[in-house]
C-alpha cells in the first residue's frame, strides 16, 4: 500500500520529533525517584506525538486524522505534565516557557493540517 502521505516530509512530524528530543533532553535532570512516574508518563507522551503521525500517514484522509488527534491529545497531555514539573522546581519558568510555546505551535500547525485533510 502506498503511503497517502511521506510523513518524514511533514513539518508536524519534524517538530514532534523535535519537542521528544527536547523532553529527553530534560528528563535528564530529573530526579531519580520521577524514573518510573512523571519521567516514563512525559517520554511516552512526546513520543506519541510524532509516532501517531507517522502510523496515520498510510492510513486513509479519514483515519489520518484520527491518529492526528491522539497526537494532539499527548500534546495537551504533555503541556499538564511539564506545569507539573514546573510546580515541582524540575524546570525553570524559561524551559516551560519554551516547551509551551513550541507545543502549542505544534497544535496549531497540526489542527490546520488535519482541517484540510477532511
Amino acid at each position: 500500500m502506498a503511503l497517502r502521505h511521506n510523513y518524514r516530509n511533514l513539518k508536524i512530524w519534524k517538530l514532534g520529533i523535535s519537542i521528544a528530543n527536547d523532553i529527553s533532553d530534560i528528563l535528564l535532570s530529573f530526579p531519580k525517584h520521577e524514573r518510573f512516574d512523571l519521567s516514563s508518563q512525559m517520554s511516552r507522551c512526546s513520543i506519541s506525538i510524532s509516532s501517531n503521525i507517522a502510523e496515520g500517514s498510510a492510513r486513509t484522509d479519514r483515519s489520518f486524522s484520527h491518529f492526528l488527534s491522539i497526537s494532539l491529545g499527548s500534546s495537551f497531555e504533555l503541556g499538564t505534565q511539564l506545569l507539573i514539573a514546573y510546580h515541582r522546581n524540575y524546570i525553570t519558568d524559561i524551559k516551560l516557557k519554551l516547551l509551551e510555546d513550541k507545543i502549542e505551535e505544534f497544535q496549531k500547525m497540526t489542527m490546520g493540517f488535519q482541517n484540510n485533510l477532511v
